[in-house]
């Protein structure tokens, strides 16, 4: 079932987000080759709970699963699409990561993730981390009251495939604030003018997976891991936004200004 956020709980989740888009942006910079993904994670933990937060995702056993997530932060490097779990791994010059986040804030959440480069990475991966980013950008620009949910994946998807790329359609974003994951499942595809209509209050959160293969993926042994089917690089984006009356606003930034 869908539920809308009231003004209060909008206040909430606008600091909750502003917290773990700062909180975000400190870990990304510690994305150097030599660090592992254990020592992000370890960063990001200890950042949210001075903060006085909690990780939304430590502990969280999503549905279908058999075990609860081990760590506050999702680390994917390469091949791994999402939930890629912190590790002794080290990172390596030519890497790229994506690192997803969420928080806890007076008991209402965000997520949000980024993709970054560890270094100097391939010509191929840096037009597939644009081309990702660009299309998160245009699936918001979609999410606006009368809308449809569709019209947010059909926007993703025509960048995507525009660019040379493929979506990752078996992984989608979702509602979020009084869970982690709540409904509606949004994908990254879709067409004009169906699916659910988007409406003021909704909070959702839009995730953008794409991969310079064939889109196919596969879950690793740990339960969590999901990587390409054919060991292709991907990239991974998402902010958490509000349906308001004048279009949708997005709640994981530092600033109302920043651009992304």
């Amino acid at each position: 079932m869908i539920k809308l956020k009231s003004d209060k709980e909008l206040a909430i989740l606008r600091a909750g987000g502003k917290r773990l888009a700062t909180i975000l942006q400190v870990v990304t910079e510690r994305v150097i080759s030599g660090i592992t993904t254990g020592e992000l994670d370890d960063l990001a933990t200890e950042l949210i709970l001075t903060g006085g937060d909690q990780p939304a995702f430590k502990g969280y056993r999503p549905e279908g699963s058999r075990l609860a997530y081990p760590a506050a932060l999702c680390v994917s490097v390469n091949e791994e699409i999402v939930h890629g779990i912190p590790s002794r791994r080290v990172l390596e010059e030519g890497d790229i990561v994506g690192l997803d986040l969420g928080l806890s804030h007076e008991g209402l959440f965000t997520d949000m993730a980024v993709t970054v480069p560890v270094g100097k990475i391939s010509e191929e991966a840096e037009k597939l981390m644009t081309a990702t980013k660009k299309s998160l950008a245009l699936g918001i620009k979609e999410a606006k009251a009368g809308n449809h949910l569709g019209d947010i994946g059909f926007a993703i998807i025509s960048h995507i495939k525009a660019n040379g790329f493929q979506v990752v359609e078996e992984l989608s974003g979702h509602g979020v604030g009084f869970l982690p994951h709540e409904d509606p499942y949004v994908m990254n595809w879709g067409i004009k003018g169906e699916g659910e209509e988007l409406k003021p209050g909704l909070v959702i959160a839009i995730e953008p997976m794409a991969t310079t293969g064939s889109g196919k993926i596969k879950l690793r042994d740990d339960g969590f891991t999901f990587i390409t089917r054919d060991g292709k690089i991907s990239a991974h984006f998402e902010h958490t936004i509000v349906i308001t009356e004048k279009g949708s606003e997005i709640l994981t930034l530092l600033n109302k200004n920043e651009s992304f």
